[in-house]
């Protein structure tokens, strides 16, 4: 591992800190302390892991949604971000190759007809996603003819299903997991629609090589262990690590 230059590291702290922006809208990646509000998860290690190696100190920028994250470092408001990969994402962001991967899913209420994945794209049925967020994405391209509902945030996705009697609702397998404690008589589609790859990311504007530093610390910290040690330090079930790039 060779140690960052003084280049690499200026071009990662335009203001002296690493801003790592952060969002809460994907449970899986970041949550936060019920008493403290402190952020914490997968992607609140390895934002800290990569500022120790880079030597500076690290402010983390939280947002609820993920669009958000995305505007911020788009918008140079922050340096890195952990973003699914996307190619409407990919204007200004360099990513990385992704550090874990997760299964989208849908709910349905008992009573549906539905069965299967490939049954919800049809006249009639309108799937809530949260505004911005990988699955926004990907059934937007995916999708002919469903309707699209769009929530403001990921773990609102189910609350404006239930609360506007909506057919499908489309999220992280483990989010509607949980939301299904919260709401009786619902259930998920079996296997899953989409497979997300979860990345980092930084403005394409802080170079080439600041982009090579960063894509070497994320396969470093897949093949050192960091990530799985992460995923089962805070519980994570049903992402796995993603091979080497």
């Amino acid at each position: 591992m060779t140690a960052p230059t003084t280049a690499i590291r200026e071009a990662f702290t335009p203001t002296g800190k690493l801003r790592a922006s952060i969002n809460l809208g994907n449970p899986i990646l970041a949550n936060k302390q019920a008493q403290t509000n402190e952020p914490f998860g997968v992607s609140i290690d390895l934002a800290r892991a990569f500022a120790q190696r880079l030597g500076v100190d690290i402010e983390l920028v939280v947002f609820d949604a993920a669009g958000k994250s995305v505007e911020a470092v788009r918008g140079e408001q922050a340096d890195i971000g952990f973003f699914a990969i996307d190619p409407l994402r990919g204007e200004g962001i360099a990513f990385t190759a992704p550090y874990v991967l997760i299964e989208g899913s849908y709910l349905v209420p008992d009573a549906s007809p539905l069965r299967a994945n490939q049954e919800v794209d049809r006249p009639g049925t309108r799937v809530v996603v949260g505004k911005g967020s990988a699955y926004d994405l990907f059934l937007t391209r995916e999708l002919k003819q469903a309707e699209i509902v769009r929530a403001p945030t990921s773990p609102t996705v189910v609350d404006v299903f239930v609360e506007q009697k909506l057919e499908v609702a489309a999220g992280v397998k483990q989010q509607l997991e949980a939301d299904l404690q919260r709401f009786a008589g619902h259930r998920l589609l079996p296997g899953r629609f989409m497979v997300i790859q979860q990345a980092m990311g930084t403005p394409k504007s802080r170079g080439a090589d600041a982009a090579a530093c960063l894509a070497r610390f994320v396969e470093d910290m897949k093949a050192s262990g960091f990530v799985s040690e992460a995923l089962a330090r805070h519980g994570i079930e049903g992402a796995s690590v993603a091979p080497a790039a």
